[in-house]
C-alpha cells in the first residue's frame, strides 16, 4: 500500500470515531469502501466491503482472539467472543444449551412487558417518552434479569458498569485517562458483583440460566469458576446493551420514513423484515475485531500474518454491489443477509431474543402511538462508536392508545 492511500484510510476511520459524527458515520464508510480492504498508518487493516467482511467472519484464519501482546489475562478470562475453537465451540454449546430453551415462547411474555411500559404514558392528551429511558432500555434489562435469576433491583449497579465497559470496546485512543481508569474500576466492580451472584447461587440452586450454567448436565463442559463469571457478564451486559440500540435504532428509522410506520400499523407481520432492514441499515454492532493466524488474501490484498483486522459491518451493510439503492430504507426488503449479527461460528448467540424485543417493541409502538414525531433530529448520542445508538430518543405524540391486543 502507498502513503497516499493509507492517509486517507486513517484520516476517515479517525472521522468514524469523532463523536461529531456519531449521527451519521455513513457518508465516511461509503468512502473508505472505494478500497475495501485498507491498511491504517498504526498497521490495522480496515476490511469495509460486504463480501470481504463475510470471508472473514467464515476464514478460520481470522481470529477472535485478538491476540495483544499487552493483554496478560489467562485465555479463561476472555469471553467466548474473543475465543476461537476448540474453546469457544465448548462454551458455546453450554451457553447455547441453557440459552436458548428458556427464550422458547417468550414473545407473550415479552408482550405484556412492551405493554406495562407503554400503558405508563396512557393519554388522550398531547404528551412525549424518550423511547430509551421509558422502552428500549427497561425492556431487555428486565428480560435478561429475569434469565439469569439477577435481582431487577440491582439495575442501577450493573447499568453503571456496562455503560463503562462499554465505552471501553471502543479504540484506546479515544478515551480520555479518566475513563480508562473508570473502566478498570468498573471491571473491578463487575467481578465483586458477579461474584456475589454465583455464591449465593451456589449455596441455592434455581431454575434460572444462571444455576444452569453452574450445574450443566454434562459434566465435561461444566465452566469453571473464571469463565462462569466472564460468561455470566458477557450475557448480562451484552444480553440488554446492544438491543437497546436496536430498538431505539428502528424508531428512528421508523419516524424518518412515515410511510414505513404507516404501513407497520397496518399489518404487524411486517415487523419481521422490518427488524431486519434495521439491522442493515442501522445495526446496533458497527464494527468487529479479527486478527490474522496466517497470511489471509482479500480482495486482491494479502493481510499479513499477525495483523490486526476491523471489520466495518455497518459499511458491509450498505455496499452497493451487494444491496440495491442500499441508503434506502426499504421495510420490505427481499434477500436481507445483513451482517448486524455478525457471522460464522460467532454469530450472536441472543439474535432470537433480539429480534423478538424488536418486532414487539416497534410494533406496539407504530401501534398505540398518534401521530409521532421526533423532538429532535438528530437526537443526541451515546461516546460509544462500536455500540451506536441514542443517548436519548424524546418523541412527542397526540395520545397514547391502550393496548388492544
Amino acid at each position: 500500500m502507498t502513503p497516499s492511500t493509507t492517509t486517507p484510510a486513517t484520516d476517515l476511520f479517525a472521522q468514524v470515531l469523532r463523536q461529531d459524527r456519531r449521527a451519521d458515520p455513513y457518508p465516511c464508510y461509503a468512502q473508505l469502501r472505494r478500497d475495501p480492504v485498507v491498511r491504517m498508518d498504526d498497521g490495522t487493516w480496515l476490511v469495509s466491503g460486504y463480501r470481504e467482511i463475510r470471508q472473514l467472519l467464515h476464514d478460520p484464519r481470522s481470529s477472535a482472539d485478538r491476540r495483544d501482546p499487552q493483554n496478560k489475562a489467562p485465555q479463561a478470562a476472555r469471553s467466548l467472543l474473543m475465543q476461537d475453537p476448540p474453546l469457544h465451540d465448548q462454551l458455546r454449546r453450554v451457553v447455547t444449551e441453557e440459552f436458548v430453551p428458556r427464550v422458547m415462547g417468550m414473545r407473550d411474555h415479552l408482550g405484556d412487558l412492551v405493554s406495562g411500559l407503554l400503558d405508563a404514558h396512557i393519554s388522550d392528551r398531547p404528551g412525549r417518552l424518550d423511547v430509551v429511558a421509558d422502552l428500549a432500555y427497561p425492556l431487555p434489562v428486565t428480560v435478561i434479569c429475569e434469565l439469569l435469576g439477577v435481582p431487577r433491583e440491582d439495575e442501577a449497579l450493573f447499568g453503571s458498569i456496562a455503560r463503562r465497559l462499554t465505552r471501553g470496546l471502543d479504540p484506546v485512543d479515544t478515551q480520555t485517562e479518566e475513563e480508562l481508569r473508570e473502566l478498570d474500576q468498573a471491571r473491578n466492580e463487575l467481578i465483586q458483583y458477579l461474584e456475589g451472584l454465583i455464591t449465593e447461587r451456589r449455596a441455592e440452586p434455581g431454575s434460572d440460566l444462571l444455576s444452569g450454567l453452574m450445574f450443566h448436565q454434562d459434566p465435561d463442559d461444566v465452566m469453571g469458576p473464571i469463565q462462569l463469571r466472564v460468561t455470566l457478564g458477557l450475557l448480562l451486559i451484552a444480553g440488554h446493551e446492544t438491543t437497546v440500540n436496536l430498538i431505539a435504532n428502528g424508531t428512528l428509522a421508523l419516524l424518518r420514513n412515515p410511510d414505513a410506520l404507516a404501513r407497520l400499523r397496518a399489518d404487524p407481520d411486517l415487523a419481521t423484515p422490518l427488524v431486519e432492514e434495521v439491522l442493515r441499515y442501522d445495526p446496533p454492532v458497527q464494527m468487529s475485531g479479527r486478527s490474522a493466524l496466517a497470511d489471509i488474501d482479500l480482495g486482491g490484498t494479502t493481510i499479513p500474518e499477525g495483523s490486526r483486522i476491523r471489520l466495518l459491518l455497518a459499511a458491509g451493510n450498505r455496499d452497493a454491489t451487494r444491496f440495491e439503492d442500499p441508503d434506502r430504507f426499504v421495510p420490505d426488503r427481499r434477500d436481507n443477509a445483513h451482517l448486524g449479527f455478525g457471522g460464522g461460528i460467532h454469530y450472536c448467540i441472543g439474535a432470537t431474543l433480539a429480534r423478538a424485543e424488536a418486532q414487539i417493541a416497534l410494533t406496539a409502538l407504530a401501534r398505540r402511538l398518534r401521530s409521532p414525531r421526533l423532538v429532535a433530529d438528530p437526537p443526541p448520542y451515546r461516546e460509544n462508536a462500536i455500540l451506536r445508538g441514542p443517548e436519548k430518543l424524546l418523541v412527542a405524540f397526540d395520545g397514547l392508545a391502550p393496548d388492544g391486543r
